[in-house]
């Protein structure tokens, strides 16, 4: 199957150091050699950057390694396929505009067929399960809220909802990110580690590359990295229950509803 990467950061941040590990499954420590991609999503935007080949041999990759992009939300995959052709359009991540802010979607997992309604703004451009899920979650989404983004925990709620809708046809692990917020999805296999003050030295489990984030980071720094597979032999990474779905802001997984009363303050970079 898939493979899943994500960060969400309390600042723009560079993804270089992980992605370096996690290029390494598409194609040298592990199968998944068809296809990859990587959105970034800034100020400006999301970008999106896709190739139909494998990780270790796609130049586009090198590039991401070598010439990392700063973002606070970023979301990345490398491919086995399942479902569909070895081709662009069925590389993620995906991504579709809902509520005037652009999406992006990666997905891990095998899904059976089901049958969907139909919505003529969002239509699988490839022949992926995992972009008719996809197409499926935001136009639910749309249908439920037809006035607009609600707040936070109702979002959260619906997404929940949708999440076990579409899990109940196979596996569906994922991450999705409207730009704010990352929201991270498990049916079988998800972990996360937090990155924050005092940093230490970590080192990738698939290539002999460590790193001492004391160098490179500040005090107020704070950084959430989601894989499908921890990245690094000595960092705590917190394995995701099944079924479980986390929302990631500022560089941390929040509380699923706030104390009565109660106002988050996040870190202002």
């Amino acid at each position: 199957m898939c493979q899943l990467l994500a960060m969400n950061s309390s600042k723009p941040a560079a993804l270089g150091f992980s992605f370096a590990g996690f290029a390494e499954r598409g194609g040298r420590t592990g199968e998944h050699r068809d296809g990859w991609g990587i959105a970034f999503h800034s100020g400006e935007g999301c970008t999106l950057l896709t190739d139909h080949l494998a990780a270790i041999d796609s130049p586009l990759a090198r590039q991401v390694h070598e010439k990392p992009v700063k973002a606070r939300n970023i979301v990345a995959h490398i491919r086995k396929a399942t479902h569909g052709r070895i081709a662009p359009e069925n590389t993620h991540p995906f991504a579709r505009e809902l509520w005037g802010r652009t999406w992006s979607f990666a997905h891990n997992g095998e899904l059976k067929p089901w049958h969907t309604p139909a919505d003529d703004r969002y239509v699988s451009r490839g022949d992926t399960d995992s972009e008719q899920a996809f197409c499926h979650l935001l136009g639910a989404l749309r249908a439920r809220f037809p006035d607009g983004e609600p707040a936070r925990e109702a979002l959260r709620a619906a997404i929940t909802d949708i999440a076990h809708e579409i899990a109940a046809h196979g596996s569906f692990n994922f991450i999705l990110s409207d730009g704010e917020l990352l929201y991270a999805h498990c049916s079988t296999h998800l972990h996360y580690v937090v990155r924050e003050y005092p940093f230490s030295v970590a080192q990738l489990i698939d290539c002999e590359r460590s790193i001492d984030f004391r160098q490179h980071n500040h005090l107020d720094d704070r950084i959430a990295v989601i894989a499908t597979h921890p990245l690094t032999e000595n960092e705590a990474w917190t394995a995701f229950a099944p079924g479980e779905l986390k929302v990631f802001a500022g560089g941390a997984p929040q509380p699923a509803t706030a104390p009565q009363g109660a106002v988050y303050i996040q870190i202002s970079c």
